[in-house]
């Protein structure tokens, strides 16, 4: 029995906290399966929740690998945004949405809650992590000692195909700068822009990083240093004017830019609400 097996076969019933990404797709994938394998097991329980922050990419994402593995499957709402504390947009933003998500959970079961978090999360500030510490979810990629790498291999494995080449992709509300209060016409625009932009490049290439960050200097588009090289100062300004023109109205004169990509570029410890 592989490390990851063991953990999976210790926890007794779980809830798997499904996002769409590859980590929770994959956690999610390898649990289904090992309960059908001597000795048997319950089957896990697979949750989802959407919000405005959540793509609905993802939650398709989710439906679909549901329907095709037969998964146990409960879609619910996360309920962040009726804490003002999250809305506010504070620097440990991500404690109080994943506080809702496990709360939410805890409310449909009382099975052992589990993420797809991965050692990689580790080296990182994740306030989600002190919630879920909280509410006492277990993190089984951690505990078997899994990289980021080893789970998109893990994916391969399984014949997860395009699910194992997930890009990251945290929630739209990360692209926020800190202290900017979350509105979900905001996270509709900020994900409009990125699928108009990122359709754009993909059709010159493999698909590429692209975020747009709404700040309070303006809207920001990040590309990868190839796709950003690709457009021209005349194409960034019919691009820009595009973006501008389906703005919401809070965001109607600010400025949009390009810039090259940085992960987490939205996030300042020093941010203050506005």
């Amino acid at each position: 029995m592989s490390a990851l097996d063991a953990v999976l076969a210790g926890l007794g019933p779980i809830a798997v906290a499904v996002s769409g990404g590859v980590d929770s797709l994959t956690l999610a994938t390898i649990a289904h399966r090992a309960s059908a394998e001597p000795p048997l097991q319950e089957p896990p329980l697979m949750v989802h929740a959407v919000s405005p922050a959540v793509p609905g990419e993802a939650t398709a994402r989710v439906r679909a690998e549901a329907a095709r593995e037969g998964w146990q499957l409960r879609v619910i709402e996360a309920g962040e945004f009726a804490d003002p504390a999250y809305r506010e947009n504070p620097v440990n933003r991500c404690f109080f949405c994943k506080t809702n998500l496990y709360g939410a959970i805890r409310r449909v079961t009382g099975r052992q809650i589990v993420s797809g978090a991965n050692l990689d999360d580790l080296g990182e500030y994740r306030p989600g992590l002190d919630a879920a510490r909280e509410h006492g979810v277990r993190h089984p990629f951690v505990e078997a000692e899994f990289s980021k790498a080893m789970v998109r291999a893990l994916a391969r494995d399984l014949g997860l195909g395009a699910v194992a080449e997930l890009p990251a992709a945290p929630c739209l509300s990360s692209r926020v700068e800190t202290g900017i209060r979350i509105e979900p016409e905001t996270l509709a625009f900020i994900h409009a822009v990125e699928r108009l932009v990122g359709d754009g490049l993909a059709e010159t290439g493999p698909k590429r990083a692209v975020r747009c960050r709404v700040r309070a200097s303006g809207i920001v588009v990040e590309l990868d240093p190839q796709s950003l090289a690709s457009l021209p100062e005349a194409a960034q300004a019919d691009l820009g004017r595009r973006i501008a023109a389906h703005a919401p109205a809070r965001l109607t004169d600010a400025p949009v830019s390009f810039a090259p990509y940085r992960t987490g570029s939205a996030f300042l410890t020093g941010g203050s609400p506005r």
